[in-house]
C-alpha cells in the first residue's frame, strides 16, 4: 500500500469539492499505488489529494461526500479509436469484408444520412455508451465535427476529435480542400476547451492521395495536435500498397515524410519486423482494436513484438458499427485473451498490462498522459466508481486480474470527468436518455425505409 499525498500548498486544512471515501483505490500511476481503503480528494477539476482515510480526514472537508464502501476506484477508461456517430448504423452491414461494408454499404448510407442533426445524435448515443461503460476519454475520427465536439462540450466527457478527410466528396466536405479549411477553422474554436481536442484524420492511404496525406500532417503539426490513419488493417491494404508502390503500408508513410510522434495509427495489424522497428525510431503511437480485427478478419495486430519495441500502445473499440459496441472492458478482455492465444505464451498481455494501455497508456497514445490516464495529484479528476458488491466480483486475490477477466462495463456505478459528476448511481446527469432513444428510434426507421426503398440488404450473409 502507498502513503498520502497532497497537493501543495494544502497543509492546513482546506475545503475541497468532493471527496471519495472508504474506497480501494488502483492508480495506474507509476508504481502502480494502491490504498485498500483510501480516500480521493477533489477540487477545481483536478485531483488534490488521494491516500488513506484517516490522513485525508484530518485536513479535508467537502461539499459532497461519495461513500466508496465495497466500490472500487480507477482511472476512467481511455478509448483510442472509435467513430462514436457511427452508432446509427449499428448492425447495419455485418458478417461481411472490411472492402466490401466500406464501399457497397457505409460509403453509400453515410452520403444519404450523415448530416449535421444525425451526427450529432449518433455521438450522443455514443457516448452515452461510453460513459456508461467507464470510458472518460475518447479519440474520435469522424465527419461533422463541429457538431460533435458541441455534444462533447455538453454531456461533459474528453474527447480528440479528427474530422475525417478523404479523397471523394464525404458529408460536408465536398472536397478534400474544403474539408482543410473546415478543419482549421474548427481547431481554432474549439482547442483552448479543457476537455476537446481537435485533431487530424486522414482516412487511409487507399482513400487518400498522397498529396492529402502530406498537406494534411502539415496542419497536424502545425496546430500540434495528433494525426489519425487506418494503416496496415488487412492483407488486402497491405498487397495493394506493396503492389502499387514498392512499399509496405508504413514505409510507403515514411516515404511521404509523415511519420513522427504525433501519428496514431489505427489498427497496425499488418507489419513486417522491419516495420516494427521504423514505429519504434519515429515514435509513431498505435490503436490496438482486437474485437473489430476479428469480427472483420483482419489479423491479429502484433501487439506484443510492438511494446516491446517501445512502441506506445493504447485500446480502441473502433465503430459501433463495425464492432458493433464501444465496451472498453469487453476490449481489454479480449486483447488479453487474443495475445496469450496466437503467442501460444499465457504470460503474454497479463492483466496489469492491458490495462495499463486501457488507461495511462491511452493517455500516452493521446499525448494527454500530463492530464489524465492515472490518478495523481494535480492532474484531471477522471474517475470511475465501480460497485463491487457483485457475485463475479468474489473472491479478490489479484485486483487487476479481477478488473480485466471478470468485471463488466455493467459495474460502473459513477462517473466523474474534469471534477464533475457525469453519471451518478447509473444515472446520467447529463443526457435524457428517453429522449435520446425516441431520436434514435425515428432516426433507424428512416434509414430501414431506405434500406427497403434501394433494395440494399441488411446482415448480408453470402451464404443465405
Amino acid at each position: 500500500m502507498s502513503s498520502t499525498i497532497f497537493l501543495s500548498g494544502d497543509e492546513q486544512e482546506c475545503n475541497a469539492d468532493i471527496i471519495i471515501k472508504n474506497s480501494y483505490i488502483i492508480t495506474m500511476d507509476k508504481s502502480l499505488s494502491e490504498f485498500e481503503t483510501g480516500s480521493i480528494v477533489i477540487k477545481d477539476g483536478k485531483i488534490a489529494a488521494i491516500g488513506d482515510n484517516e490522513d485525508i480526514e484530518k485536513r479535508y472537508r467537502a461539499i459532497e461526500i461519495i461513500d466508496g464502501t465495497n466500490k472500487l476506484v480507477m482511472p476512467g477508461l481511455i478509448n483510442t479509436h472509435t467513430h462514436a456517430a457511427m452508432t446509427m448504423f449499428r448492425g447495419y452491414a455485418d458478417d461481411i469484408n472490411l472492402q466490401e461494408w466500406l464501399y457497397d454499404h457505409i460509403f453509400p448510407v453515410e452520403q444519404k444520412f450523415v448530416n449535421a442533426e444525425n451526427v450529432a445524435l449518433g455521438a450522443r448515443l455514443g457516448i452515452a455508451e461510453m460513459l456508461r461503460g467507464g470510458t472518460t476519454t475518447f479519440n474520435d475520427m469522424y465527419y461533422f465535427v463541429d457538431e460533435i465536439a458541441g455534444v462533447v462540450d455538453q454531456t461533459g466527457i474528453r474527447a480528440v476529435l479528427s474530422k475525417s478527410l478523404i479523397d471523394f466528396p464525404a458529408p460536408n466536405s465536398p472536397t478534400p480542400g474544403e474539408g482543410m479549411d473546415q478543419l482549421k477553422k474548427v481547431i481554432k474554436k474549439w482547442n483552448n476547451h479543457s476537455r476537446i481536442t481537435i485533431a487530424v484524420g486522414a482516412h487511409s492511404i487507399y482513400s487518400c492521395d498522397p498529396e492529402l496525406i502530406k498537406d494534411s500532417k502539415l496542419i497536424a503539426d502545425k496546430y500540434s495536435v495528433p494525426f489519425n490513419i487506418h494503416l496496415a488493417e488487412t492483407r488486402t491494404e497491405f498487397n495493394e500498397i506493396k503492389k502499387e508502390y514498392g512499399l509496405t503500408p508504413l514505409a510507403f508513410l515514411d516515404s511521404l515524410g509523415v511519420l513522427s510522434n504525433n501519428v496514431i495509427a489505427a489498427h497496425s495489424v499488418h507489419l513486417d519486423p522491419e516495420d516494427i522497428k521504423l514505429m519504434a525510431k519515429k515514435g509513431v503511437r498505435v490503436a490496438h482494436n482486437p474485437q473489430c480485427n476479428m469480427k472483420i478478419v483482419s489479423g491479429v495486430a502484433p501487439i506484443p513484438q510492438l511494446m516491446d519495441s517501445g512502441v506506445r500502445v493504447g485500446i480502441g473499440t473502433d465503430g459501433p458499427a463495425s464492432n458493433n459496441d464501444l465496451d472498453m472492458f469487453e476490449e481489454i478482455r479480449t486483447a488479453a485473451f487474443i495475445h496469450k492465444l496466437t503467442c501460444g505464451d499465457p504470460t503474454v498481455m497479463d492483466a496489469q498490462t492491458v490495462l495499463k494501455m486501457a488507461t495511462n497508456g491511452g493517455a500516452k497514445v493521446l499525448g494527454i498522459e500530463d492530464q489524465t490516464g492515472s490518478l495523481e495529484v494535480g492532474k484531471k479528476a477522471d474517475i470511475i466508481i465501480l460497485d463491487l458488491e457483485k457475485p463475479h466480483a468474489y473472491p479478490r486475490y489479484n485486483i487487476y486480474s479481477l478488473i480485466v477477466y471478470s468485471l463488466k462495463s455493467s459495474d460502473v456505478e459513477t462517473v466523474i470527468i474534469d471534477g464533475e459528476i457525469v453519471m451518478k448511481n447509473r444515472n446520467f446527469l447529463t443526457i435524457k436518455e428517453d429522449v435520446l432513444y425516441s431520436e434514435i428510434d425515428s432516426l433507424a426507421s428512416k434509414i430501414s425505409k431506405h434500406i427497403k426503398e434501394f433494395g440494399i440488404l441488411m446482415n448480408t450473409n453470402k451464404n443465405s
